[in-house]
């Protein structure tokens, strides 16, 4: 029987500290005030001096209320029933429904054994050109979307979530507007989405700590469905607003702080999550997709910066497109060869042509003359952007090779392409009277 602790020693913003034995890191604790009660999570431990953060906040909380442990960690629920519904960041029904408490799952727990790996191999079709055809998201792919403030991304993620060929969609919103919230909800339930979506959301004003389990609760059920053998795509926006918790907390503890403020240990917490993509050999697999906004559109700040050691490539999100310069999947080259037999030359043929149209460009701002093939090129540039760049496209990958064949012949004579004869013999657009 745990024992009861009425003792408060301190009281600092929402996080308590109690002098305690036998407490686990990361143990829950439950807060009796006059107010009601609230969980709370072990962030620290100093010989008996325990600190908690209090999920509902330090308001309220006096030294002389009770504080009671339960023994283990932060656990949820787990089943088929989880489907098409919506919690917060404690697991708790954000959508009215009931309060699931059947078969409880520990989060956080350790990665998959590199043993239990296996090579990644099938491709995940979006509808989306630029990664279908260009930076092909894999199955057990860790990928950021890196952006700034006000693009799209959201919108991104809704998309893919409505059309990614996977079995199960798990979404994961840290620091949501709550109209972001709404546009995520009413996005999916309108597409006919929700019925194989599950939501774990944190928005601005909920508690901190609830922004810290996200990734960890949407991972753990993420990875009892791919143990079932299901295809899971996991979704999360913002990491760099799960690093804001992590550093509030970071400063709340008084800990020494590192790059402009953060945690040491930013990389490993965000590496700890990052990792927990596989594919199971003989199962299913998790495949994770998370937005990183840059503050200041600085690519080096830290959330970025470590981000990009950890994860295979990246997708840069300017101007409401999603850039093909930089943008980067790794892993596409496990699987681009086995689509089509075009899929490699037309991706970078056309990526290579629409560099010279950015050097065209550049020439025509600054008053150069233009000849005939940088017409060409100002002209191919144009329905590049239009036709495969803008992320209101939304073909099959088939289809928008084709498109990239029709592209090429409107705007160049065969032998200008730079593709093979017989790639060209094959595939290139026909002439109609």
């Amino acid at each position: 029987m745990k024992k009861v602790y009425s003792r408060i020693e301190s009281i600092t913003g929402n996080v308590i500290a109690v002098k305690a034995e036998d407490v686990a890191y990361g143990e829950l604790a439950e807060v009796r005030t006059r107010f009601g009660a609230s969980l709370a999570e072990v962030i620290r431990l100093s010989d008996d001096l325990v600190s908690l953060q209090v999920f509902a906040g330090g308001r309220g909380i006096s030294t002389g209320d009770e504080v009671r442990f339960l023994g283990h960690p932060m656990k949820v629920s787990f089943s088929d029933s989880l489907m098409g519904r919506i919690f917060d960041g404690a697991g708790e029904p954000r959508d009215k429904g009931p309060t699931l408490d059947e078969n409880l799952i520990t989060i956080g727990g350790p990665s998959v054994n590199p043993a239990k790996r296996i090579i990644p191999k099938e491709m995940i079709r979006t509808g989306i050109p630029m990664i279908d055809l260009f930076n092909t998201l894999v199955k057990s792919q860790k990928l950021p979307i890196f952006s700034v403030s006000g693009e799209p991304y959201n919108e991104l993620l809704a998309r893919i979530a409505m059309q990614a060929e996977v079995d199960i969609i798990v979404l994961g919103g840290m620091g949501l507007k709550y109209d972001d919230y709404l546009s995520f909800k009413d996005a999916l339930e309108s597409g006919g989405a929700m019925s194989k979506t599950i939501m774990f959301v944190h928005t601005a004003s909920d508690p901190v700590v609830e922004c810290l389990m996200v990734p960890d609760i949407s991972l753990a059920v993420a990875e009892r469905f791919a143990l079932k053998g299901k295809s899971v795509l996991v979704l999360l926006t913002d990491m760099t607003n799960f690093s804001d918790a992590m550093k509030e907390i970071a400063i709340t503890q008084e800990q020494v702080p590192s790059n402009r403020g953060y945690p040491g240990d930013l990389y490993s917490q965000l590496a700890s999550r990052y990792e927990k993509a596989v594919d199971f050999e003989g199962s299913g697999s998790i495949t994770i997709l998370a937005v990183t906004t840059m503050p200041g559109d600085d690519v080096t700040h830290p959330v970025p910066d470590n981000t990009g050691y950890i994860t295979e490539g990246q997708f840069y999100l300017k101007n409401g497109r999603i850039e093909p310069f930089g943008s980067l999947s790794r892993l596409k080259q496990m699987v681009n060869g086995k689509t089509r037999s075009d899929h490699r030359a037309i991706m970078d043929g056309m990526i290579k042509l629409y560099a010279a149209y950015k050097d065209t460009l550049e020439k025509k701002s600054m008053g150069f003359q233009m000849s005939a093939w940088d017409g060409k090129l100002l002209r191919y540039g144009e329905k590049f952007e239009k036709g495969m760049m803008d992320l209101s496209v939304n073909i099959p990958l088939e289809q928008a090779l084709d498109r990239g064949w029709e592209i090429l012949a409107d705007c160049f004579e065969p032998q200008e392409t730079g593709l093979q004869t017989k790639l060209i013999d094959q595939y290139w657009p026909k002439k109609t009277a």
